[in-house]
């Protein structure tokens, strides 16, 4: 099952799938529906059982598109059967608990969240590419997901679970993340003052959405990283380093305690970890490219600048605090980042304005107080609620 089967990581864990089709099977896909040209071919050519589509309005034109695709495909009238189509607010969690092996979780943002509790729910391995979701509901995802039911898709942890291979629990020192440091990396605080959309949405390695395409300019996408390694491995943040790391050739490291660093290696290309999280423990042969070891290479590391780019600290603030507070951090980041794109708000402005909305969560009395170990969707749905409309209201003049 993929969900966000019309977004990058879905259409390129579909691309390692038409590659293997001696090894997946595609049993069901789910999009926004806003791509349904796209979707349509998709359905065409993978032949699920059930297709989802979360905006209810699109489901007449993603039938003309498959009518339309199926008679340019030369099909006769009668011969394409069509799928079960889900459509409406809901389906796509309705499509996570639909019976197969493995969901991928490439919804973007916090609207993952409910998939994600479905398909643990639902006893599926979840491959999860939607980190909002485990950063979000935290302790709440944790409680429902049996051990190794979690398998990561982004490259920097799919890096350190296979770079954890290599010793024993006892024998982690520490994980070390890295950070291609963006579009901006080493400018200073005054220097991104001016930064435009167009700019932070060139990132110089990985092709990607417009959210996370920005929260990797601003670094927020790193502090989430974090976040999410303290809660797949049960590291804590005081073990866990963000390395800038500007070729994005080695996607993370783990450091034992003799002193020894094993890193995973490889050109930036999201088909090796999706393949990774797709075979789970297995490797798929020529998932992606290798590595040229028959010319020179020079890769570097930098010390994150903490200063201009303070969102990870505030992550690891965020974190420790659990609860709520992740959903807070997340929420108004999303928020921010629409009206950074909008031109309503400066480059700089959206972690300040994310710091100065978690602060108000955890410190005015009119917020949602952070939850303890009863943590419930309901609490983070709140919380998630709460901290757009408080950054909407401090970004909308």
């Amino acid at each position: 099952m993929i969900l966000g089967s019309t977004g990058s990581i879905g259409t390129q864990a579909i691309d390692v799938i038409r590659r293997n089709p001696d090894r997946f099977r595609v049993v069901g896909l789910a999009a926004g529906g806003s791509r349904v040209d796209v979707l349509a071919a998709q359905v065409l050519d993978l032949r699920p059982e059930v297709v989802a589509v979360a905006k209810g309005s699109v489901a007449e034109d993603l039938q003309l598109a498959l009518y339309a695709a199926a008679q340019k495909r030369g099909y006769s009238s009668g011969e394409y059967r069509l799928p079960r189509l889900l459509a409406g607010p809901g389906t796509i969690a309705e499509a996570a608990a639909w019976p197969c092996d493995i969901v991928l979780n490439g919804i973007e943002g916090a609207a993952g969240l409910a998939s994600t509790l479905a398909a643990l729910d639902a006893g599926r391995t979840l491959a999860l590419a939607n980190k909002e979701s485990l950063i979000i509901g935290g302790p709440l995802v944790k409680q429902r997901a049996k051990p190794g039911q979690i398998i990561a898709v982004d490259s920097e942890h799919s890096a350190l679970a296979q770079c954890m291979r290599a010793g024993t629990r006892g024998e982690l020192r520490r994980l070390v993340v890295t950070a291609s440091g963006g579009p901006f990396r080493g400018r200073s605080r005054a220097e991104l003052q001016d930064v435009t959309p167009e700019q932070a949405l060139a990132h110089p390695t990985w092709s990607m959405g417009p959210l996370i395409t920005v929260n990797s300019a601003t670094l927020v996408n790193k502090g989430l990283e974090v976040i999410e390694a303290h809660l797949l491995y049960d590291v804590p943040f005081e073990s866990i380093e963000v390395m800038v790391h500007p070729q994005s050739a080695i996607h993370s490291m783990v450091e034992f305690t003799d002193g020894s660093t094993i890193a995973q290696v490889s050109p930036p290309d999201m088909r090796l970890p999706i393949a990774m999280a797709l075979a789970w423990p297995d490797r798929v042969p020529d998932a992606a490219p290798g590595v040229d070891w028959t010319r020179a290479h020079t890769w570097e590391f930098f010390p994150l600048d903490n200063e201009a780019f303070p969102a990870v600290l505030l992550a690891r603030e965020v974190g420790a605090a659990g609860g709520t507070a992740p959903a807070v951090y997340n929420g108004a980041n999303e928020e921010c980042v629409a009206a950074f794109l909008r031109g309503t708000l400066a480059f700089p402005a959206i972690v300040d304005t994310v710091a100065r909305v978690v602060s108000e969560h955890t410190n005015d009395s009119g917020s949602p107080a952070p939850a303890g170990g009863g943590l419930t969707l309901a609490d983070v749905l709140a919380a998630d609620e709460w901290a757009r409309t408080r950054a909407r209201e401090l970004t909308s003049g």
